[in-house]
């Protein structure tokens, strides 16, 4: 991974726990997150697992919900059609100072491929991303649709992928400027400004 890696902050039991996951899988994969590795990871007793989430996969569903949470929150993925705004520059300062959560949710949707019971997590995941994109389009007056969201977001995904992987944040935010430029085109072919509607 071309980006130094941070220690998420920790809170005490549960809290400690999700952010034990998230990072034990970016470092190690899926297959590398048991009980012990994980309660080791956090600093607690392997029994808090069971504790707090009943099961190992209670633990990755709570850890993949709290994941996306805090992504969106930290990248302002909510702020994606302000086009004129630094949404650029605060997508790339969050994933460089987390990269754990990316990596994490990377490793999770490869293995939904194997996992059923995983690929419902993975898709409730896409759903949340690509939900709060079309609200963010909306909110600007921007007609759009859930194929359109999605494709604006696979881009950031894929952008945010080859960031975790390569590095060279220049490269990527000017990349992710012109996703921007392309939801201000989608604003002109529909015939809107991209200005919020008036209420």
């Amino acid at each position: 991974m071309a980006q130094e890696s941070h220690r998420l902050p920790y809170g005490d039991g549960r809290d400690a726990l999700l952010s034990a996951v998230v990072e034990v899988v970016a470092d190690k994969g899926l297959r590398g997150a048991t009980y012990r590795s994980v309660a080791a990871r956090a600093g607690v007793n392997h029994a808090l697992v069971t504790h707090h989430f009943g099961s190992m996969e209670g633990l990755l569903v709570a850890t993949m919900e709290w994941s996306v949470r805090r992504s969106i929150e930290e990248t302002g993925l909510t702020g994606v059609a302000d086009f004129e705004g630094n949404f650029a520059d605060s997508l790339i300062e969050s994933v460089s100072a987390e990269p754990e959560l990316q990596l994490f949710q990377f490793e999770m949707i490869l293995e939904s491929r194997r996992n059923p019971r995983i690929r419902a997590m993975v898709e409730h995941l896409y759903a949340s991303y690509v939900e709060t994109v079309e609200d963010a389009l909306k909110r600007r007056g921007l007609d759009t649709d859930n194929e359109a969201s999605l494709a604006i977001f696979a881009a950031l995904d894929g952008l945010m992928l080859q960031f975790v992987t390569f590095g060279n944040p220049a490269k990527i935010r000017a990349a992710v400027t012109q996703v921007g430029r392309m939801v201000s085109a989608l604003g002109e072919a529909n015939g809107t400004t991209g200005e919020p509607p008036a209420h």
